[in-house]
């Protein structure tokens, strides 16, 4: 008898997964003179969404909205942006902005089409824990060779300099929190718009179809990293897809992009000596 470790590695079983999911609803559940203006709209959305949050979520974005702010209000242009770096928190600012860019572009717009052009209800995106937990198995061989190679990786010392993404994580608890929660968000908006909106929105159309698709995009997120991190986030978007469909939840990947993470933080900070000594930083 096979062991459930080789049943999910055996490639037959990718079959096996799509031909289930179109097998059952809600896949090819739209009538076909609906299929290309279903496609349309979502990818329409897609590109809308990913070009606001691409050249909108940096902090060269976010210093010209304080310099408008200040001018508006009628002070010195600058007035805001030293009220912020006075605060001690500037970067954590920054990076509040970057959050709030990607939750605008990964969910409120997505809710808006899905609210009032689609007509569907938010529910239908897969948003709860769906069997997330009868399909742990899978989540599991996608986690557990990445955590081994970060164990690999946080010995050397660009990997070091590079995590966390904010530098101030180690300064106190209440950064290294504040920072996690923030970029725990992101991770949600970010499945919830992949894993969730693309797909469970144009599975009704094209069926299983709807994780190539999602692949394309996701991949495309990922160009500003390494080759091999980008090349990576297509088998990984792929399987985050498969499994997706099959537990009709967004959980799952979450708490693996979640402890990819938390664990590229904490093994940086503990490598570098640099965990948090006390709760606030002044």
């Amino acid at each position: 008898m096979s062991s459930p470790l080789l049943i999910q590695l055996d490639p037959r079983n990718i079959m096996r997964s799509f031909k289930q999911i179109d097998s059952e609803a809600p896949s090819y559940t739209l009538k076909r003179e609906h299929c290309s203006m279903r496609l349309l709209q979502v990818l329409a959305c897609t590109c809308v969404c990913l070009i606001l949050i691409h050249y909108l979520k940096y902090s060269s974005s976010f210093i010209a909205a304080l310099a408008m702010l200040s001018e508006l209000q009628g002070e010195a242009s600058n007035y805001w942006l030293s009220q912020i770096q006075a605060s001690g928190f500037a970067r954590l600012f920054s990076y509040t902005w970057w959050t709030s860019w990607h939750l605008i572009g990964y969910v409120l717009l997505p809710f808006l089409l899905i609210r009032y052009v689609l007509k569907m209800r938010m529910s239908d995106m897969a948003i709860g824990w769906g069997d997330t937990h009868k399909h742990w198995l899978g989540y599991a061989l996608l986690l557990s060779p990445i955590l081994f190679f970060i164990f690999l990786v946080s010995f050397r010392s660009d990997f070091l300099q590079h995590y966390p993404f904010y530098d101030d994580a180690g300064r106190s608890w209440f950064d290294l929190i504040a920072w996690e929660i923030l970029y725990l968000c992101q991770f949600a908006a970010l499945e919830f718009f992949f894993r969730g909106f693309i797909l469970q929105s144009l599975r009704p159309a094209i069926g299983a179809g709807a994780i190539w698709v999602m692949c394309v995009p996701y991949l495309m997120i990922h160009f500003p990293k390494l080759w091999l991190e980008a090349t990576g986030a297509i088998f990984f978007g792929f399987f985050l897809g498969i499994l997706a469909l099959r537990s009709f939840s967004i959980w799952g990947g979450f708490l693996v992009h979640a402890g990819v993470a938390v664990t590229m933080d904490l093994a940086s900070l503990i490598q570098q000596n640099r965990l948090p000594q006390q709760f606030w930083p002044f």
